[in-house]
């Protein structure tokens, strides 16, 4: 709602936000009326097996860069969604009551934690930050941070309150959430611009290259849509087309291919469409150079040309009667 570009950050944190609002007017409305239907409690504790999920999701996308929701998160959302109205129908709270409260409470609670642990490694990079006296966070850190902190403070006020701790009321987390909530909002307020809280990865790998095992990753997802989607035939394909392909940012592609690779993205690309207009000169001589050129995806026959005399050293004409004489 604050910014003016989309991120998919952005969409995962409404979604946190979404089932933790759930979570905490189960609280609330049960906290001052005891006799309310059981099905609110059911859907409380329901929403608390999001939580976690949404809360990694958040901090992965938001650290990588992700543009595209990776096929494993659907298939992770979509398996705990179908396991949990699956749970929701075969077992209501209403009839299982205990079932809820002795096992399955248990098991959200132990979900949520284990999740953020694993969000304690995502954002390790940044953590390490707050101890050293010579980086500083920039704003988007200290906005993932702020999430992360108060998601955790969140799931200690309501752990607490699980195990009946004596200092603890059940009415805990839902005051802390609210605490949390109005904190962000005034600094989303005091700010104004927000643009910048989303815009992590650009400082993440500036000056930086890929290690070893990213490289090997990220150029196998490249030879995968260039060679199998043949992405490089699209006259108009964008940097941005081609990062959304292999899910990275455009900055990340871009660090990527020229710190990494050596090369641009022009000269990337053009070296797949001169590569397929070798093997159809080579193997078709029907079709002219020329409509060669349109089919692998050049949109004018200087670029074609210019692009096959600078990558292979000679010209389409010459490397055409070459492979006739052979």
């Amino acid at each position: 709602m604050f910014t003016r570009k989309k991120y998919l950050s952005s969409y995962f944190l409404g979604a946190l936000l979404l089932v933790l609002s759930v979570r905490i007017g189960k609280s609330v409305f049960v906290y001052f009326d005891g006799h309310l239907p059981k099905i609110y409690l059911q859907i409380g504790l329901s929403a608390c097996f999001f939580i976690g999920p949404f809360l990694y999701c958040f901090l992965k996308s938001a650290v990588m860069g992700l543009e595209r929701i990776p096929e494993s998160w659907k298939w992770m959302m979509a398996s705990l969604f179908l396991l949990v109205l699956i749970t929701g129908i075969g077992y209501p709270y209403e009839n299982y009551s205990w079932l809820w409260n002795q096992y399955l409470s248990k098991i959200i609670y132990l979900q949520w934690f284990i999740y953020i642990v694993i969000s304690t490694f995502v954002i390790k990079g940044i953590l390490k930050k707050i101890f050293s006296k010579v980086q500083q966070l920039n704003p988007a850190e200290n906005w993932l941070l702020m999430i992360f902190f108060g998601n955790v403070v969140i799931f200690i006020t309501f752990f607490l309150s699980l195990i009946r701790a004596p200092f603890m009321s059940y009415i805990s987390g839902s005051i802390g959430f609210s605490l949390i909530l109005y904190l962000i909002i005034s600094v989303l307020l005091y700010r104004k611009k927000t643009d910048d809280l989303f815009l992590l990865s650009p400082n993440k790998y500036s000056g930086k290259k890929v290690n070893d095992d990213e490289v090997g990753i990220l150029l196998g997802k490249l030879e995968k849509v260039m060679r199998q989607q043949a992405m490089y035939r699209n006259p108009d394909l964008k940097l941005s087309d081609l990062s959304k392909g292999v899910n990275v940012s455009s900055h990340q592609l871009s660090q990527f291919l020229n710190d990494n690779l050596g090369k641009n993205f022009t000269t990337f690309v053009n070296e797949f469409r001169i590569n397929e207009a070798c093997s159809i000169i080579s193997t078709d001589h029907r079709l002219t150079l020329e409509s060669i050129g349109y089919e692998v995806g050049f949109n004018s026959k200087s670029t074609f040309f210019a692009a096959f005399k600078k990558l292979k050293g000679t010209t389409p004409f010459s490397y055409q009667q070459h492979t006739l004489q052979k």
